[in-house]
């Protein structure tokens, strides 16, 4: 094992302990691929320098190993997400963001971007199966619409939600294109390049079932407006 500044050798993996102070918030833990020893080791670095911990795409039976060693640590399942919030007070964040779901099958990537923004401490409403296929159910939330300081949406088949939010509001809407949908959608891609090619400006678009992204994405637009870091 070594330290080096910025980062903690493991010797199968080198913590990035500057990460919070370089762009708001800690190194965040994916989880397929890594043996549960590692995650455990990962995330004990990253709690010993008091920091927030967050293991996403993370399996349940692992969750039931780590919790044994790392109590306090808590679990998602519909978005398959761990996290632990350290001691550390952070300063608020003004906003709220908004996360809808086209479908009930789309709840599970919602989930990951709400409970990441929830890690970081801001404030997070859901609106969840309000897809186009019945779209006056979307209609019926118009002050959920307009109090929200950034969207974001998440939508399968062909992702179609994300132009309609956005030429109704005027916050900035962030689209999650996922691999819910019948052949032809391409596991997804159908959804994310209609997203791409959206006719209302201000939709930035997220990778297929990226939920962590667009919720990280979504806690920088708002930490930045509210001259936080970490």
């Amino acid at each position: 094992m070594g330290k080096s500044k910025g980062f903690h050798d493991l010797g199968f993996a080198k913590v990035d302990t500057g990460r919070a102070l370089r762009r708001g918030f800690p190194e965040v833990v994916y989880c397929p691929g890594k043996r549960t020893e590692h995650i455990l080791s990962i995330a004990k670095e990253i709690l010993r320098r008091k920091q927030d911990l967050l293991l996403t795409r993370l399996n349940e039976a692992v969750y039931g190993d780590l919790r044994r060693s790392l109590p306090g640590l808590r679990y998602n399942a519909s978005a398959g997400l761990a996290y632990l919030r350290s001691s550390r007070k952070h300063k608020p964040v003004k906003g709220t963001v908004l996360v809808i779901s086209a479908g009930t099958a789309d709840i599970p990537v919602a989930e990951e971007a709400a409970a990441t923004l929830e890690v970081t401490g801001i404030r997070v409403k859901r609106l969840y199966d309000v897809g186009v296929a019945g779209v006056h159910r979307l209609f019926g939330s118009a002050r959920l619409l307009k109090g929200a300081a950034v969207i974001i949406v998440v939508a399968g088949m062909e992702g179609a939600l994300s132009s309609l939010v956005s030429g109704l509001v005027a916050c900035p809407v962030i689209a999650v294109p996922t691999s819910c949908g019948y052949g032809a959608s391409f596991g997804g891609l159908s959804a994310l390049l209609a997203m791409l090619n959206c006719c209302s400006p201000g939709v930035t678009v997220v990778n297929i079932d990226n939920g962590f992204g667009a919720g990280y994405f979504a806690s920088r637009v708002l930490a930045a407006r509210s001259g936080r870091n970490y």
